[in-house]
């Protein structure tokens, strides 16, 4: 394949790169479309995603409100979500055969529970669409020709092409590649992940979950409410995972070592508790503190936060000093505690951090800086929590870029 001409390029075959392939050459007989992957193996992250069951989207149709879930790139994403949105993406694969269904929590799977299911409808789309994709080849380095492109590849091949797509995710040659383009890259660090804590005080009640339950940092912007896990060696669920992508860039400074808190009646204020335990102490005297767990929390977890707060295994509530009653409530408002190090959610590798979202058209998707150069998912500084959000602003980007680089003329 040397010194050979196509009319677009996308590198990186992940869900961002063949959503773009597919939206670039659907419906067109003329043109050639090129999906490049460095690996031998496409789509490897979305196989692996949702623990192999693969978190499409979710069931949330309200730009507005969608865009809340994104720490960076929400406010960029607004007008793309009111061309292509989540009931596109169900749309989209269900058209190919491909039903979803939604959980409880709004994340939607395909009705297969089984990410292969996703993983060939896009094959086959594709396909169909004459998609050409290329495995194991590596890009040496690229130059601009006149608004086109000239791709120089490991093995020795060159490509020229009028268009050039970034789908590379989180890869450092893809940065690298943006950079050289003259695009400014934002500081990267991991995002969405659990929060370890040494010498974990609660580690025998791993598995323990909590229906709602407040995290936040110590001097922090960001508080959530929402369901909380108990891990081994620390905290994860859906409160932690959505506080780790917000102060994401904090943490990253802070080298993953800081205090936080956690609210473990974030319904309640601090006075009704008051009330409630100096009510146990009056009128509930004779019950031993650790047993008389009465604000819906797990006894398990009620026993290990009253050991927590400094109250032995036999006292009973009217041995319990006014100084012992705000340490209780101080555990069950402000639980402190010492992080040190992260943990990867399950298999959700994010990144913040990427493009500068100000040097691109989000109306196409087409670099400001260099003509007929777009971009595609992971590669820009957008990251969502968990839920299906990341997958959708890969779906989303990659078929504006896709239908941009189409309506541009340059695969006639």
């Amino acid at each position: 394949m040397n010194d050979e001409f196509v009319s677009a390029v996308i590198l990186g075959a992940g869900a961002a790169g063949f959503f773009a392939s597919i939206a670039c050459k659907e419906g067109l007989a003329e043109g050639r479309v090129l999906l490049i992957e460095k690996t031998r193996a496409p789509l490897a992250k979305l196989k692996v995603s949702g623990g192999g069951r693969c978190n499409v989207t979710h069931y949330c149709f309200d730009p507005k409100v969608l865009i809340q879930n994104y720490p960076r790139g929400g406010l960029e994403l607004l007008g793309p979500f009111h061309r292509f949105q989540p009931k596109d993406t169900i749309d989209w694969f269900k058209v190919r055969g491909v039903e979803l269904k939604v959980e409880e929590d709004g994340r939607m799977f395909p009705v297969t529970d089984d990410s292969s299911t996703i993983v060939e409808a896009l094959k086959k789309a594709a396909n169909d669409a004459g998609v050409e994709i290329l495995l194991e080849k590596r890009l040496k380095k690229a130059d601009r020709i006149d608004e086109g492109f000239l791709l120089e590849f490991i093995d020795g091949s060159f490509i020229k092409t009028k268009a050039l797509l970034l789908a590379t995710g989180s890869s450092k040659e893809g940065y690298q590649l943006a950079k050289e383009f003259g695009h400014t890259i934002d500081p990267l660090c991991p995002s969405l992940f659990s929060f370890n804590v040494p010498d974990f005080p609660l580690e025998k009640l791993a598995g323990v979950s909590v229906e709602l339950a407040g995290s936040s940092l110590k001097n922090g912007k960001h508080r959530f409410d929402a369901p909380l896990l108990i891990t081994h060696g620390g905290f994860s669920g859906p409160s932690i995972l959505k506080l780790s992508s917000f102060e994401a860039m904090t943490l990253a400074l802070k080298d993953y070592e800081t205090d936080f808190f956690i609210d473990w009646l974030p319904g309640c204020e601090e006075r009704k508790i008051r009330e409630e335990l100096e009510d146990r102490k009056t009128n509930h005297g004779k019950k031993t503190v650790i047993l008389d767990s009465f604000f819906h929390l797990p006894k398990s977890l009620w026993k290990e936060l009253i050991l927590k707060a400094g109250i032995s295994y036999d006292t009973t509530w009217n041995h319990v000093s006014k100084s012992l009653l705000e340490k209780i409530l101080f555990t069950l408002k402000m639980d402190v505690y010492r992080m040190k190090g992260k943990t990867p959610y399950k298999s959700e590798f994010v990144t913040c951090g990427g493009v500068k979202l100000s040097e691109v058209n989000f109306k196409k998707m087409e670099s400001k800086l260099a003509k007929n150069l777009y971009f595609a998912g992971e590669i820009l500084n957008i990251d969502g929590v968990t839920g299906g959000f990341n997958f959708q602003a890969a779906w989303t980007t990659g078929w504006i870029a896709g239908k941009a680089i189409q309506d541009s003329q340059v695969l006639t």
